[in-house]
């Protein structure tokens, strides 16, 4: 056992015997038990591991599928995080060998999944310190869920970075009244094939609560539907690969038939658009890489363009 694990732990008040695998991940390392689930970050990552432990107390009781926060800390391994090990595999992994069948049972298993958790109830303005701090103006390097009342501070950043359009703006501000009689709820904000746990045609759980906010129910969408469309941008590590775009395909039409409720908001296909261009909008203000909000930009000016014809 690598004295890093050992230590946590040990920290954790847990065994530091038993046998862990290690597991790779974007930002940090883990090691998979038969009872428990190790995490270990940077010390930047304390904010959010305290933001995750948290949101899950917030599901203690309730009928969320989710891993149970056993402990978290920081010591001289880092920020460390410690949950319950769920049954089964991560989506990502049971997919692909997965039968048409089992695929849409486990949709179906989503959407009763997100059904519950959109009914816990949720503090007001809840949203992890990091991403607080990104839209006060800090720097991110990665996908964010959309938080609709910044919109427009996101359109002045933009411009600020060096895009700027009258039309950009109108766009946003003619799209925030779709949203003004929505409430907020608990939204997880990064559900794709890695942050969910199967297992016999089954979710077990959704894990990894790290970027939990408050926002309008179908925010839960824009990260779903962007993954069911783009893989390739959601691999679970950075060297590896996405799944079959065409494998997700059927997805959306599964998930509707579960949770019918999430996709019957008057105006959906315009709010997913704000949600998508918000996304993007943040990209091109915060990335630290050029060619990222290169990419940013052509999609930007792809969507204003296309609402002016």
């Amino acid at each position: 056992m690598p004295g890093s694990l050992a230590a946590v732990l040990a920290a954790a008040g847990l065994p530091t015997d038993g046998h862990y695998e290690a597991k790779s991940g974007w930002v940090s390392r883990a090691w998979v038990g038969s009872s428990y689930v190790v995490r270990v970050g940077d010390a930047a990552a304390a904010s959010a591991y305290e933001h995750e432990a948290s949101v899950v107390a917030l599901l203690a009781g309730t009928d969320v599928p989710h891993a149970r926060h056993i402990a978290h800390g920081t010591s001289a391994e880092g920020a460390w995080y410690v949950s319950a090990r769920l049954p089964g595999r991560t989506l990502h992994d049971t997919w692909p060998t997965a039968s048409v069948a089992e695929r849409r049972s486990i949709i179906h298993s989503l959407g009763d999944a997100l059904r519950a958790l959109h009914c816990v109830p949720v503090p007001d303005g809840l949203m992890p310190p990091w991403l607080r701090g990104a839209l006060a103006g800090g720097s991110w390097p990665a996908y964010h869920p959309p938080v609709v009342g910044v919109a427009m501070a996101l359109v002045e950043d933009a411009a600020a970075a060096g895009l700027s359009s009258r039309l950009l703006a109108s766009w946003v501000s003619s799209h925030l009244p779709l949203f003004d009689a929505y409430p907020h709820v608990l939204v997880h904000g990064d559900l794709h094939g890695s942050n969910i746990m199967v297992d016999d045609g089954r979710v077990t759980g959704l894990i990894d609560f790290a970027e939990a906010v408050a926002q309008p129910a179908d925010v839960e969408l824009d990260t779903i539907l962007r993954w069911c469309a783009r893989p390739e941008e959601f691999p679970p590590t950075p060297t590896s690969r996405g799944l079959d775009a065409a494998s997700l395909a059927p997805a959306r039409g599964w998930l509707e038939e579960a949770y019918p409720e999430l996709f019957a908001r008057p105006s959906l296909a315009a709010r997913l658009a704000f949600y998508d261009l918000w996304v993007e909008l943040a990209i091109f203000g915060h990335h630290p890489d050029a060619p990222v909000r290169a990419v940013a930009e052509q999609r930007i000016v792809r969507t204003i363009t296309r609402a002016a014809r």
